[in-house]
């Protein structure tokens, strides 16, 4: 395969991609955070270099091209790095090529932002051969949700830089025309977080919700990879914390289990929030139900606490996965209208 390090713009058809507003609003970067606060990378202006590579799954160049193609038009210029066609089993490359392939883009002097190709299972083979000296000087956006969830909490433990947790390449729709109304919002919401905007997302009434306003820091993602990390350098800090959580693929015992980890290693002890997002669950046999629903195994779990607890938000392994900003404060507002979670920074 003919890699590119540089893919040359791919015009639109002569159509500019639509711009939704997502209830976003332009706001300001600031580059000059304390020690105290989350370090913020730059945010992107156009012309600046996004890097695409795989620290976890493999995927061929040509699943990726609808990502470039897009990001492109909007007026980025996109680095395409060795792992991307790469496959070592169900891998985007062995542990060395994906620590090796990361670690060039977090080094990039060019590269503004680094979109993860595509989620699975393997970032954890590689964070602990990660030199994050450079990066901390230089943070930069690293984008992705699920198996990234790792670099997500690593960033945050270990360094207070911010990331995006949103959609990967693997999830750009193949032809935009045709894509549905929320692909596009959540596609969109990516360059808007890219950008620097605030961002507003609103979610439904949901009668198991609990009601409060708050502020604080967001942080969270995967909770299988979350459970996972426990004990490790990258383990998650969530006091005073916002915690949102989403999962794919699991029964609900295994949710109740997870859950029960979190309860009992204080993590759901002095949290700011919690935010549900999407779980699919694993369908039970006849005979072998669980008997809990998974508002009911949460509440469970945080029935003496006195924070506002939000379910059905639009984050997970599903389409309405929008992109939240990671280690930036937000506010959360859950009431009879629905809930309203809102980026400050």
């Amino acid at each position: 395969m003919n890699r590119k390090l540089f893919l040359s713009s791919l015009a639109l058809a002569g159509a500019s991609i639509p711009s939704l507003n997502l209830w976003a609003t332009a706001a300001p970067a600031n580059a000059l955070e304390s020690s105290r606060h989350p370090k913020i990378p730059p945010y992107l202006k156009k012309g600046d270099t996004i890097g695409i590579t795989c620290p976890a799954g493999f995927i061929t160049m040509e699943e990726i091209l609808p990502s470039v193609k897009l990001m492109e038009s909007w007026g980025f210029q996109v680095k395409i790095g060795q792992t991307v066609g790469a496959k070592d089993f169900t891998f985007g490359g062995t542990v060395a090529e994906r620590a090796a392939d990361l670690q060039l883009m977090m080094d990039d002097k060019e590269v503004k932002a680094i979109m993860c190709a595509r989620g699975g299972y393997g970032a954890v083979s590689i964070i602990d051969l990660l030199d994050f000296k450079h990066f901390v000087s230089h943070p930069k956006w690293i984008i992705g949700f699920s198996d990234i969830t790792l670099l997500h909490c690593h960033l945050n433990s270990n360094f207070k830089i911010a990331s995006i947790h949103s959609k990967m390449c693997n999830s750009f729709p193949s032809e935009w025309a045709l894509a549905d109304p929320i692909q596009i919002e959540t596609i969109l919401s990516i360059r808007q977080a890219l950008a620097g905007q605030d961002l507003r997302y609103k979610s439904p009434f949901n009668e198991f919700n609990r009601m409060g306003e708050v502020q604080g820091v967001l942080i969270g993602g995967n909770l299988s990879i979350i459970e996972n990390l426990a004990g490790s350098n990258s383990d998650i800090n969530t006091n005073g914390k916002i915690l949102f959580l989403e999962d794919t693929g699991e029964y609900l015992y295994g949710i109740d289990r997870m859950f029960w980890n979190l309860k009992r290693s204080g993590k759901l002890t002095k949290l700011k929030g919690l935010i549900i997002g999407g779980f699919k669950i694993k369908p039970e046999n006849e005979g072998e139900e669980f008997g809990k629903t998974i508002e009911e195994i949460v509440l469970e779990k945080v029935t003496m606490y006195k924070y506002p607890v939000c379910f059905d938000f639009p984050v997970g392994h599903q389409k309405s996965n929008f992109a939240l900003k990671c280690g930036v404060k937000h506010a959360l507002t859950v009431g009879k209208q629905g809930s309203i979670l809102t980026s400050i920074g």
